[in-house]
């Protein structure tokens, strides 16, 4: 049972991990085609109709074959009971088109509802765990935008000079770019974990510039060497994580959220309890 919710969990977080870099990608394309261009935009917006019904059919069929690798998981059996329960017997033999549409519509619905109320739980018991964590530190959350640019704008609240998420986002590609060797053995399919080619790599910088894409462990590393400053990162469910621990200033601290929001994972800043509460010295930018 232990292992199937593990499970059901990772899903659930790469469904949300996916989503969020579906929209990233489709707001790229938005943004490269412009406004005037009748034409670009009517495809435009058949190419991003049909990225959003393949994801969403792919995510439908990896929840199906998750009931059915895990037919006793409660979890999972609640999204399709009702299903289950249908007399078959009082149908007709041959259901009309649109209803068998209207059927299939109502199944996905029961299933992103129920996919909603386990991650509200997960939620709940993440906030919990975090509460009690910052609590012993005499810290609390500092709510920050779920806009894609979350990881760089905690970092941005914790500086104590003025710093924009832009600059924050050119340098982090730029040494990245300049020490290739030192992430890219790092730098693999979070879900294989096959690796990625130098090619990749350079791309994968320059999406750090364009868009708003998710930052992680790598663009921590590397911000912790253009700050010079160490990185802690606080989790619910892991032992906290020092990033850049050869730097002697004080950390900045961030919070990772597996389950914060709808799109996937996300970063919070930290606040004190105590009002007035003084931070550490100021990094210095080059």
């Amino acid at each position: 049972m232990e292992d199937s919710q593990s499970e059901q969990q990772r899903v659930i977080r790469r469904h949300h991990r996916e989503k969020n870099e579906l929209q990233a990608r489709i707001q790229g394309m938005k943004n490269s085609v412009p406004k005037s261009d009748k034409k670009r935009r009517k495809q435009l917006l058949l190419d991003v109709a049909r990225l959003e019904a393949e994801m969403e059919q792919k995510h439908q069929q990896e929840l199906e074959k998750f009931q059915e690798s895990f037919p006793n998981n409660s979890n999972v059996d609640s999204v399709t009971e009702d299903l289950a329960k249908m007399d078959l017997e009082n149908q007709p033999p041959r259901p009309s088109r649109a209803r068998r549409r209207r059927e299939r519509r109502a199944r996905q619905d029961r299933i992103a509802e129920a996919e909603m109320e386990h991650l509200a739980s997960f939620r709940r018991e993440e906030e919990e765990k975090l509460a009690a964590i910052l609590g012993s530190k005499n810290l609390e959350l500092k709510d920050i935008p779920a806009d894609g640019h979350c990881m760089y704008r905690a970092i941005q609240d914790q500086l104590v000079f003025s710093v924009t998420v832009e600059s924050l986002r050119s340098r982090t590609a730029d040494y990245m770019r300049k020490h290739v060797d030192d992430f890219l053995p790092f730098f693999s399919d979070p879900d294989t974990g096959d690796a990625y080619s130098r090619e990749d790599f350079l791309s994968y910088c320059d999406d750090i510039v364009r868009s708003p894409s998710w930052g992680g462990q790598l663009e921590l590393r590397a911000l912790s060497h253009v700050l010079q400053t160490p990185i802690e990162v606080i989790q619910a469910d892991s032992p906290a994580v020092l990033i850049g621990e050869e730097y002697t200033k004080k950390p900045l601290t961030l919070v990772y959220l597996r389950y914060a929001c709808n799109l996937g994972e996300h970063y919070n800043s930290v606040k004190p309890l105590e009002a007035g509460a003084v931070g550490g010295a100021a990094p210095r930018l080059f």
